[in-house]
C-alpha cells in the first residue's frame, strides 16, 4: 500500500498522545490491523549529496526520550529574517502527556512492529506526508509562514523531539550558513540531553508572491532544502522528509514517485477533518492562525493615528523623562504608572469585546487614549516599574494585562518602535504564565528582534525554550508582591493614625488599692471613690445619684 495515497492510523507509525484522547488501535482489546510480521529496518546512510531521491529510515536510535532544543549557534546566524530570532521549540505536548511521535514517515511500504510494547496513552497515528503536512500548525500551535521549521525524531518509534523554527533569510546567499547552523542547533540539542536524534523532518512554509505559483515557490527553495538535508547528514542524522508548503498544496523534496507526489503538489486536508484535529480538539489545543495574523496584533500603528500617538509620546516624554532621572521624583512616576496600569486593567477587565482578533484589538485601542498609553509606555521603560507590573500575571488579571500589553505594543509608532520592547516582554511573559507558548514566542521573538540585548526577554526566551515551568517565577513575583504590599500599608496607616493626648503623670499604684480610679474615659484622677472592689460606695453630699 502506498503511504501517500492512502494513509492509515497504525501503530508504530506517526502518532500523538493526547491525555484523554480516545485509545488509538494499539489500545484497542482488538485490533483493527492483524499483526504483521516486522522488517528489518533499512541501515542508517545520511545523504550525502543534495540530491538524494530519498530519506532513509534511522537504525540504532539511543532511546525514546524527548528532546528539547534550544538556543544556540543559529540564533546569532546573520540573516534577514522576516520573523525575529530563530524560535527553539520545546517538545510537543498535548494537555501534559507524553510527546507526538513519529516514525519511519518513508516513502516505502514497509511495515512497522506492531507488537513493541504499547505505551500506556492513547496514541494518534500519522503516516505519510500528507498527514505530517497537516500536523504541522498543530505542532507549533499556528501556522509558520515564510519559515524553515526542522523537528527531531527520537527513539526507537521515531518521537517527535525537539524543532526549531526560522524566518527563510530573503537574501540568497544565507541560506548555507542558515541550513548548517539551523541543523547544528537542533542536533546539538539532543545530544546535550542524550538524545541525539535519529532524524529529522524539514517543513519549508512560504506563499507565493506575486505572479508566482506554488510550484514556483517550491522550485525556488529546493536549493535551500538541499543545503538542509546536507547540512543533516553532514552530522550523521538523516533527513526523512523535506516538504514544501505552499498556496493549499504540499511538495515533497525526497520522494520522486510522481504517482504518490504529483509535480503540481497535492492539496492539503481540509481544516478540522484530519484525525490530528480531531486529537487536537479532543485535548482542548488551539490553532492561533498563522504567523502573520499572530505578528499583526503586535505591529505599531500606521497612518494618522501613528502621528496623533507620536504627538502624545513627544509631549509625555519631556514631561515624565526629567522626572524619572530624579531619584526623589521617580518613586512617584512609578507610582503613578502602576496606579494607571491598574485603573486601565480594571477598565478593560470591565470591558471584554467579542469577534474575530481584530475586531477585539479595535475595541481595545479605543478603550485607551494616546495620552494614557502614552504615559504608560514611557514608564515602563523603567526596569523597577516593568517588574511590579509583572505581577499582574495569573487571575482575573492576566486576560485583561495581556489585552493592555499588546495594545500598548500597538501604539509604538514611528520613532518610538524600541519602546514596544518592555510591554512585548510583558505580554510574552503572561503568554507563557497562562500556559499559551505559541504567542509567548511570537511576543517575545518580535521584542529580541528589536533590542536583542534585552535581558527580561532573552530569559524568558530560554526558559521556554528549555521547557521550564513558569511557577516559580511566579511564586517569586507573587512574594514581591506580598512585601510590597506590606510594607505599604503600616506606611498608610501611620499617615492615617491621629495623635493621642498624652497622659498626665500621677502617683504610682503601691497595689491593688493604691490611687483612686477616675470613670471610664477620665484623663486624671477620680472625682469618685469606690470600695476597692470596683463598686461605688453608698454618700451624701458627694453621691450625685441622689440629687
Amino acid at each position: 500500500m502506498n503511504p501517500h495515497s492512502e494513509p492509515s492510523k497504525r501503530s508504530g507509525d506517526i502518532h500523538s498522545t493526547p491525555a484523554s484522547a480516545p485509545s488509538s488501535a494499539e489500545n484497542s482489546p482488538q485490533p483493527p490491523h492483524p499483526p504483521r510480521t516486522p522488517k528489518p529496518p533499512a541501515p542508517a546512510d545520511p545523504p550525502s549529496a543534495p540530491g538524494a531521491s530519498s530519506p532513509t529510515a534511522p537504525t540504532d536510535p539511543t532511546d525514546a526520550a524527548e528532546t528539547s532544543s534550544r538556543p544556540g549557534p543559529a540564533e546569532t546566524a546573520n540573516t534577514s529574517t522576516p520573523s525575529g530570532p530563530t524560535d527553539s521549540l520545546d517538545p510537543f505536548r498535548l494537555t501534559g502527556s507524553t510527546a507526538a511521535t513519529p516514525s519511519r514517515p518513508s516513502h516505502s511500504a514497509a511495515p512497522s512492529d506492531a507488537t513493541n510494547a504499547p505505551t500506556p496513552e492513547a496514541q494518534v497515528t500519522l503516516r505519510g506526508p500528507a498527514e505530517l503536512a497537516d500536523a504541522l500548525p498543530y505542532l507549533l500551535g499556528f501556522y509558520p509562514d515564510d519559515s524553515v521549521v526542522m523537528i527531531a525524531l527520537t527513539g526507537e518509534r521515531g518521537r517527535f523531539g525537539g524543532r526549531v523554527r526560522l524566518g527563510i533569510p530573503t537574501d540568497t546567499a544565507q541560506w548555507p550558513d542558515a541550513a548548517d547552523q539551523l541543523a547544528e542547533c537542533l542536533i546539538s540539542a539532543g545530544q546535550e540531553r542524550d538524545a541525539r536524534p535519529a532524524a529529522i523532518i524539514v517543513y519549508l512554509c512560504q506563499e507565493p508572491a506575486a505572479g508566482e505559483s506554488g510550484k514556483d515557490v517550491k522550485d525556488r527553495l529546493r536549493p535551500l532544502a538541499q543545503r538542509l538535508r546536507t547540512a543533516c547528514g553532514a552530522l550523521d542524522v538523516p533527513v526523512l522528509e523535506a516538504l514544501c508548503l505552499s498556496n493549499g498544496r504540499f511538495w515533497s523534496y525526497c520522494c520522486p514517485d510522481f504517482r504518490c507526489c504529483p509535480a503540481e503538489g497535492t492539496p492539503m486536508v481540509m481544516p478540522g477533518t484530519s484525525v490530528m484535529a480531531a486529537a487536537a480538539a479532543y485535548a482542548g489545543m488551539q490553532v492561533r492562525g498563522s504567523l502573520k495574523e499572530m505578528e499583526a496584533r503586535l505591529a505599531p500603528r500606521t497612518g494618522r493615528r501613528a502621528a496623533d500617538q507620536e504627538t502624545a509620546l513627544d509631549a509625555a516624554a519631556g514631561a515624565l523623562v526629567p522626572r524619572m532621572l530624579r531619584g526623589d521624583a521617580a518613586v512617584a512616576v512609578r507610582r503613578d504608572t502602576l496606579d494607571l496600569a491598574g485603573a486601565m486593567i480594571h477598565r478593560f477587565r470591565q470591558d471584554t469585546p467579542s469577534g474575530s482578533n481584530r475586531a477585539r484589538d479595535a475595541c481595545d485601542d479605543a478603550l485607551i487614549t494616546d495620552a494614557e498609553a502614552a504615559d504608560l509606555i514611557l514608564g515602563l521603560q523603567d526596569r523597577v516599574t516593568r517588574d511590579r507590573a509583572a505581577e499582574w500575571m495569573d487571575g482575573s488579571a492576566a486576560a485583561p494585562a495581556l489585552r493592555l500589553w499588546r495594545a500598548l505594543a500597538r501604539r509604538c509608532a514611528g520613532g518610538y518602535a524600541e519602546h514596544a520592547v518592555a510591554p512585548l516582554t510583558l505580554a510574552g511573559w503572561v503568554s507563557w504564565s497562562t500556559e499559551d507558548g505559541p504567542s509567548a514566542r511570537v511576543a517575545l521573538s518580535r521584542a529580541l528582534a528589536l533590542d536583542p540585548d534585552y535581558t527580561f526577554a532573552q530569559l524568558l526566551h530560554r526558559a521556554i525554550n528549555e521547557g521550564l515551568d513558569p511557577e516559580p517565577l511566579r511564586r517569586c513575583l507573587r512574594e514581591q508582591h506580598r512585601e510590597a504590599t506590606g510594607a505599604a500599608e503600616p506606611a498608610s496607616r501611620a499617615a492615617k493614625k491621629t495623635p493621642q493626648p498624652t497622659k498626665r503623670p500621677g502617683p504610682s499604684r503601691s497595689g491593688p488599692a493604691g490611687r483612686p480610679r477616675g470613670p471610664r474615659g477620665g484623663t486624671g484622677p477620680g472625682t469618685r471613690t469606690t470600695d476597692g472592689r470596683g463598686r461605688h460606695r453608698a454618700g451624701r453630699d458627694g453621691d450625685r445619684s441622689r440629687r
